[in-house]
């Protein structure tokens, strides 16, 4: 078997067990507000030495040996990033993140690149892909996976923070959402009033109840 790609001595070796493919079955990501960092590739040598380069660096890791099988187990609602070999057995690394792209994901995924295939990674760059790695890789992959993570937890309280201001303007009933939409506009209540064929204090009621469930 050949040598991993990264050195091991670069990193301390973590205690693991490994499946019968020789992937890493390593620490329970602690639910989806926990970074998972996912790695896809064929080759055993190379999933490893990214497994024990990441989890050097305190991130849950979980790796997989094609995007098919990253696929069956995906979940949207995961907070982290994806390492993908460009070159797959079945759904090569652009299919995967069209795939992604077409299912509305923001999961940032970082590629691994041969000698020779950066045009093709350029072109995934534009596809949504958030960067690409020549092999072989170094340290400086962990600034990617830092910056790749930062990126998706950014986005997933900004989603959470949007689906909450989303519920809150659902949760207005009968006349809220007309005054609401009239005060944002700079409608004085006597206006409001005028506009809706109602009293002064019936806006004020509104009003009032709006600020309290927004």
């Amino acid at each position: 078997m050949d040598e991993p790609m990264f050195s091991r001595t670069a990193v301390q070796p973590m205690q693991f067990r490994t499946t019968s493919r020789g992937d890493a079955i390593l620490p329970d990501a602690g639910g989806k507000n926990q970074p998972l960092v996912s790695i896809i590739d064929d080759d055993v040598p190379v999933r490893t030495s990214l497994a024990w380069l990441i989890e050097s660096a305190g991130r849950a890791v979980g790796t997989h040996a094609s995007a098919e099988e990253f696929l069956t187990g995906f979940d949207p609602e995961q907070v982290g990033c994806l390492i993908v070999d460009l070159r797959l057995p079945g759904m090569s690394g652009i299919a995967l993140l069209q795939e992604l792209v077409s299912r509305k994901s923001s999961l940032p995924m970082i590629l691994l690149t041969g000698y020779g295939e950066a045009r093709t990674a350029v072109q995934a760059l534009k596809l949504g892909a958030f960067d690409f790695i020549e092999k072989p890789f170094d340290m400086s992959l962990l600034d990617r996976v830092q910056g790749a993570v930062e990126y998706h937890e950014l986005l997933f309280r900004l989603n959470q923070q949007r689906t909450r201001e989303r519920q809150r303007v659902d949760s207005l009933t009968g006349r809220e959402p007309e005054v609401m939409d009239l005060v944002v506009e700079g409608r004085a209540n006597k206006v409001i009033a005028w506009e809706l064929g109602v009293s002064e204090k019936t806006v004020e009621v509104h009003w009032s109840r709006v600020m309290h469930k927004l």
